[in-house]
C-alpha cells in the first residue's frame, strides 16, 4: 500500500539512488551486487519471492541508449543472475523480461531494468484474481540473505556479509 499510495516515491530516480549506495547501505536497499556498470537487487514490490532486477548504473531509459560495454555488462549479469537465482530457489523456470516504456508496463520507465522472476508449477493462485493480493512465502530480507551467498563469486561491491 505504501507504493500504491505514493508514500515510497522519491523525487529522484529510485534506481539511481540504489546505484549510489555504499556497501554498508546495500542490504537496506536490497542490493545484492554492484559492478562499475550494472547492479542487481531484489524487487521491493515483487511478483513472487526472489524477484530480481538487473540494471545499468547509468540513468538510461532504453536499450538503444546503452554503450556497448554497458549492454554487454547488463546481459552478462542477467545471465549470471539466472544461474544464481535457479540455484538459490530451485526454480523450475524463469521469466526474464524488459518493459520499455509506460505503455509496455514499466513502473519506472525512465531507468532501464531487467526483471528475473523465478517460477514453479502451480505458483499462481486465486488471490491476485479475487483480491488483487499477492502472497509472499518469504520476507525480503530473508530472500536477500539467501541470494547474497549465491553472488559471492561474482566480482563487484557488496554489503558486508550477514
Amino acid at each position: 500500500m505504501d507504493y500504491i499510495e505514493g508514500r515510497t516515491r522519491s523525487d529522484g530516480c529510485v534506481f539511481c539512488e540504489l546505484a549510489s549506495l555504499q556497501p554498508s547501505e546495500m542490504r537496506a536497499g536490497l542490493v545484492l551486487l554492484a559492478t562499475p556498470l550494472v547492479f542487481v537487487c531484489l524487487n521491493r514490490y515483487p511478483f513472487t519471492t526472489s524477484h530480481l532486477l538487473v540494471m545499468p548504473r547509468r540513468h538510461v531509459a532504453d536499450l538503444t541508449e546503452l554503450r556497448d560495454d554497458e549492454h554487454a555488462a547488463l546481459f552478462d549479469m542477467v545471465r549470471a543472475s539466472t544461474v544464481r537465482l535457479r540455484k538459490a530457489t530451485n526454480a523450475e523456470a524463469l521469466n526474464v523480461g524488459i518493459n520499455l516504456g509506460k505503455a509496455a508496463g514499466a513502473g519506472i520507465a525512465e531507468h532501464l531494468h531487467v526483471h528475473i522472476v523465478p517460477r514453479w508449477s502451480g505458483d499462481t493462485n486465486f488471490m491476485p484474481v479475487i483480491a488483487d493480493v499477492r502472497v509472499m512465502p518469504e520476507y525480503l530480507d530473508q530472500a536477500w540473505a539467501r541470494l547474497y551467498a549465491c553472488f559471492a563469486d561474482v566480482p563487484g561491491e557488496r554489503a558486508p556479509a550477514p
